[in-house]
């Protein structure tokens, strides 16, 4: 599942995987009568200059509910915050520009997005196939709430389409994908277990997460539905939580829509206004985070006191051609074996540049023990993570920094 470090490779041994924004994982977005580009869409999608006033910054509609115009005539269409607001619709706007989509939806955190778009595609009885590394919380929602509900779930390889087609079954309503996956950084193709999943008449939903639509765009790979925690790199500043949902199919995308607003999972106007602030740099970010992590992992190739890497742009990793194939670059997140689970927890324990914390995707540097921390709730399961694991969200600092504060925490 993760590339085992190879002790003589060369400091420039992750295979560069740059390519142009005209590349198929970044193409360009029609918007009215103009095709712009990843970096200017982030800038300016759904984020006209205010007509009122001509504010450049988009307001912040901080407000619960509308004037009407008159019995059943709401001004232009608002008329409760639950379920529309112009902060609000212009982050989705955004969202969907950016990952190639006809409509996005935002919800409060990740994990609301994610509830929605299972209760809205499943019913009790039915079957979804999830990854057998799957984020602890995900796994948490599966096991602990949906299969209360009547869900059955099964934890496959995704890795493996072979593995994915035999888990599924005539029930098989959805295959949940998470590429790169969360902590083990494994690859899932994203083309081959859509036409898995459709064969069966099944629904691929990707969490895109770790890639960020700046890297990869499953709805170009043929996925249906992809999902974000909006929390990581598209807010980008750990100062927000947020999910998202984005998908081609109208019909979907309104079914959808119709159980947000009768769940009510929303994120308020200044969350989404955050995190459109945060989408504007996304673009120098990402390219920033991926700089960092190929030194990071070139700085760990060379210690003695590191076993495995996990890092797809490794040429050893199992998932490296297929993440070549379909991510513009390899990512901001590292995650190494170490010498045992003690050792894992003395070395995030000592860090001090690298902040010792959940969540990830921020401008700042963040380790933590998955076992004891995110994937908690995954322990004594088939999605028990190694003990010894540790996972890195590499940040924008200056990288001889890190690599210095890496040194100091990985000393024995």
């Amino acid at each position: 599942m993760a590339a085992t470090r190879n002790p003589g490779a060369a400091p420039d041994a992750i295979e560069q995987n740059r390519h142009s924004d005209t590349s198929p994982t970044l193409s360009k977005t029609r918007v009215g009568e103009m095709t712009h580009g990843f970096d200017t869409l982030a800038i300016h999608a759904g984020q006209e200059p205010d007509p009122v006033t001509g504010a450049v910054v988009l307001p912040i509609f901080q407000t619960s509910t509308y004037a009407q115009d008159a019995v059943g005539s709401p001004r232009q269409g608002y008329e409760y915050s639950r379920t529309t607001n112009p902060t609000r619709d212009s982050l989705q706007e955004c969202l969907a520009a950016l990952e190639g989509g006809r409509r996005a939806l935002t919800f409060a955190s990740g994990l609301a997005a994610e509830d929605t778009l299972l209760r809205t595609v499943c019913r009790p009885g039915d079957h979804v196939i999830i990854p057998d590394d799957a984020y602890g919380g995900t796994f948490r929602l599966f096991s602990k709430v949906a299969e209360r509900w009547g869900l059955n779930w099964t934890a496959a390889s995704i890795h493996s389409v072979d593995s994915v087609r035999a888990a599924m079954t005539d029930k098989t309503r959805i295959v949940w994908v998470e590429t790169p996956t969360n902590p083990l950084l494994g690859i899932a193709d994203i083309a081959a277990l859509a036409q898995a999943a459709h064969d069966r008449g099944a629904l691929l939903v990707v969490d895109n997460t770790f890639a960020s639509p700046y890297l990869q765009q499953p709805l170009h790979l043929g996925a249906d539905v992809v999902v974000h925690s909006t929390t990581k790199y598209l807010g980008g500043h750990s100062d927000v939580v947020g999910g998202a949902l984005i998908g081609t199919d109208e019909a979907l995308m309104g079914e959808l829509a119709f159980h947000q607003n009768a769940m009510g999972a929303i994120n308020g106007p200044f969350d989404a206004w955050l995190t459109l602030r945060g989408i504007k740099t996304l673009g120098v970010r990402m390219d920033r985070h991926c700089d960092n992590a190929e030194k990071v992992v070139e700085f760990l190739s060379r210690s003695k006191s590191v076993g495995q890497i996990l890092y797809p742009g490794l040429p050893e990793h199992p998932g490296h051609e297929t993440a070549a194939k379909q991510m513009r670059r390899f990512g901001g997140m590292v995650s190494f074996r170490a010498q045992s689970e003690e050792h894992a927890v003395a070395i995030c324990n000592r860090a001090k540049l690298f902040v010792l914390g959940e969540s990830l995707g921020g401008v700042e540097s963040l380790i933590e023990h998955p076992g004891r921390m995110t994937h908690a709730s995954a322990a004594g399961s088939p999605l028990e993570v190694p003990g010894d694991l540790v996972r890195l969200s590499v940040g924008i600092e200056t990288i001889d920094d890190l690599l210095a504060d890496l040194e100091q925490a990985l000393a024995r």
